[in-house]
């Protein structure tokens, strides 16, 4: 297929139509040229049709004849990964036509890293030292297994208290990660650490044993066992040569590992795609580097194309305006300034208010105000840097009864009793699993943890694990909760799935009364759960895909609250990424909040912190609200009593920023004690750190 087809097949002229010149561009080049086009980045602003814009891309190469089979489409979410295979499919018909059957499995390539990583760490697990039926940990499972190392280790019996398990996880993969060293990692993050390094080091080596003994990996060995097979160069080409093209989806959030196996993949860049927005780089808390999207077209000689993508189909010009300014200010970026045809007329606001209390208050008020207008409560956002700070807010719409979906609770796959039977399933693959089954035993009556732990010493190393365990008894004679115990686990072994999947349940629920309160609508989420096990074909593969992309909440509402279609969303900043509503208000837009007094005083740590404040501003259509409390209640105080400490609008709103902005103070009726102050005099305010840690 040569470029004759862009320029004269009608179907793709149509299509073609449908794209700004930008759009265009970055969807046809290279695709006339012989061989592979060479690297590519598309600089993707907010709101511009990166998705819209990518799907075209790979429309396009499927037109022009490559088999779907030999493009592979990395993404960050597998609901990242369906929106854009549901883009495909519309486009595929139009330029396909007859051919458009080539599409009927979709994109078979097409998926989070960590999912493509499973699968290709399968196909060739021989290669890098696997055994193909390995199983997968979840964050939970591998921190336990960790705790589990900590514990025969006896590092939890110092004199002084060593990092818990969550902590050592996260030093252990931000080393991992980020390609780090553990003293360099301590020294950064967790400086708290720092006198335990030996022994962290001694963990970690026993953690990877262990992992390796049992045919473990977790999610950070999988991009880890992945980066290992493409730095040998004969596997690198053969795994990168089932592949003619590969895009990459938010290339702004991958993290070292990522960046090194895309470019083992392709040392060249040929064939190589990346889409994403430095200026909405902001996850390097999970080791992602807004490097990678900076360097990337330097990394090719001759250097990489960039295309820009700058014109906006969200917000209105007077909000563009705004984030714009914001984002000029960066130390580093890629030039682009976003602009729309949306003329809109009401500026993004600084809302000066006395405290929290008042935030909260005018919120709830201008949220009514806009539903009586004909809003709808889900089309208005409140975002906030962290999770605690919405407290008061949540206060105040409860009182007015206001429902709103906060984000950043409890998942579906974070629920104990969802836990338990996945570990039953878990235990039944690979039953060297120790976190598994040291999990599953303590739910049997009559097995404490030192029973379980000498019954899994036992089975280690037999031949046949479940057998051995059949075969021995935490009590004697064996009690009926154990031989019923061992009757589920030779009943599903020897059934079809998901046949086996009803056998287990079947034994879970039973004990659902004994260990866990509001059984009936755990109950409900077991039977959710197994619909879901119903749509794949086997045991591995719902294992392996559930934990590679979890289920997002709690189908029955185990707190017992009730649902409402149409709900304020509460969210913080990292969860709004990608999201977009009508009205935005962001709370506590101030210094030690944004800029959060726990970053470091690093350039790096502080454009992060900017590119924050940008991401929350360009999620609004039509309204932005920024909240600017004037004053801060010291824990433990009466909000109208002592302890008040003043506060500074974020430095990155400096005053040149302010005819962007309508500054408003409220109550517009101010009680003696409150009083305004011009932004420009407020953000000379500076009540120190220790002031300022109280926010976070």
């Amino acid at each position: 297929m040569t470029e004759k087809f862009f320029s004269t097949h009608p179907a793709a002229i149509s299509v073609l139509a449908q794209l700004n010149a930008e759009q265009r561009q970055a969807v046809a080049y290279g695709l006339g040229a012989s061989g592979a086009p060479p690297p590519l980045l598309v600089v993707a602003g907010a709101g511009s049709g990166k998705t819209y814009t990518l799907a075209h891309r790979v429309g396009y190469l499927v037109a022009s004849g490559v088999d779907p089979n030999r493009i592979m489409l990395l993404t960050f979410s597998r609901r990242a990964a369906a929106e854009m295979a549901r883009q495909i499919a519309l486009i595929a018909p139009q330029l396909l036509g007859r051919r458009a059957g080539l599409m009927t499995d979709g994109m078979p390539w097409s998926g989070t890293f960590h999912a493509i990583a499973a699968r290709l760490l399968r196909d060739h697990a021989d290669a890098v030292g696997l055994n193909p039926a390995f199983t997968i940990h979840d964050r939970e499972d591998s921190a336990d297994l960790m705790n589990l190392i900590r514990n025969d280790l006896a590092l939890a019996n110092s004199g002084s208290r060593f990092p818990a398990k969550a902590t050592c996880l996260s030093i252990y993969s931000h080393c991992v990660n980020a390609q780090c060293a553990l003293d360099e990692t301590l020294r950064a993050s967790f400086p708290w650490c720092l006198g335990w390094a030996a022994e962290l080091r001694q963990l970690f080596a026993g953690y990877v044993e262990a992992k390796q003994r049992q045919n473990l990996l977790d999610y950070d060995d999988l991009l880890l066992y992945w980066t290992q097979a493409v730095s040998d160069p004969a596997l690198a080409q053969q795994i990168g040569g089932r592949f003619d093209h590969i895009l990459v989806d938010e290339y702004q959030d991958t993290n070292r590992l990522q960046s090194s196996i895309l470019l083992g993949l392709k040392p060249d860049g040929h064939g190589l795609t990346v889409v994403g927005d430095d200026a909405q780089s902001i996850y390097s808390f999970r080791s992602a580097t807004v490097r990678n999207i900076l360097d990337f077209p330097k990394q090719f000689h001759p250097a990489a194309k960039v295309v820009t993508l700058d014109r906006n189909y969200r917000s209105s010009q007077p909000l563009l305006a705004a984030a714009n300014g914001v984002i000029d200010l960066a130390a580093e970026r890629f030039t682009k300034n976003l602009w729309t045809d949306r003329h809109g007329d009401q500026r993004a606001r600084l809302v000066s208010v006395k405290d929290q209390a008042d935030a909260a208050r005018y919120i709830a008020t201008t949220i009514l105000q806009n539903c009586e207008s004909g809003a709808l409560l889900n089309q208005q956002a409140v975002l906030f840097r962290t999770s605690q700070q919405s407290a008061p807010l949540e206060v105040e719409l409860t009182r007015r009864n206001i429902p709103f979906k906060k984000f950043g609770g409890l998942k579906f796959m974070d629920a104990a009793h969802i836990k338990d039977l996945l570990a039953l399933l878990r235990f039944i693959e690979n039953p060297r699993d120790r976190v598994a089954g040291l999990r599953l035993l303590l739910l049997i009556p009559g097995v404490g943890p030192a029973a379980a732990q000498r019954l899994l010493q036992h089975i280690d190393a037999a031949t046949d694990p479940l057998r051995a365990l059949a075969k021995i008894s935490p009590t004697e004679p064996p009690n009926r909760d154990w031989n019923n115990f061992i009757t589920t686990l030779t009943q599903a072994q020897s059934s079809c799935w998901p046949a086996e999947f009803t056998i287990a349940r079947g034994w879970y629920v039973s004990l659902l009364d004994r260990i866990h309160d509001r059984a009936n609508s755990r109950r409900a989420d077991l039977i959710q759960l197994e619909q879901i096990a119903s749509a794949y074909t086997s045991r591995k593969r719902f294992l392996t895909e559930l934990t590679l992309d979890p289920v997002e909440a709690v189908s029955a509402q185990a707190d017992g609250a009730a649902l409402d279609d149409d709900r304020l969303i509460l969210s913080t900043i990292h969860s709004a990424k990608g999201q977009e509503w009508k009205s935005v208000f962001v709370l506590n837009v101030v210094e030690g909040c944004i800029p959060s007094d726990r970053a470091s005083p690093s350039l790096a740590e502080l454009e992060e912190e900017r590119r924050l404040l940008y991401v929350a501003m360009t999620r609004a259509k039509d309204e932005l609200h920024l909240m600017i409390p004037q004053r801060h209640a010291w824990q433990g105080q009466n909000a109208r009593g002592g302890g008040h400490l003043l506060t500074a609008r974020t430095r990155f709103i400096p005053d040149q920023l302010l005819p962007l902005f309508d500054q408003l103070a409220w109550p517009l009726a101010a009680s003696d004690e409150f009083i305004f102050e011009p932004a420009g005099v407020a953000n000379r305010v500076d009540a120190g750190a220790r002031v300022r840690n109280m926010w976070c």
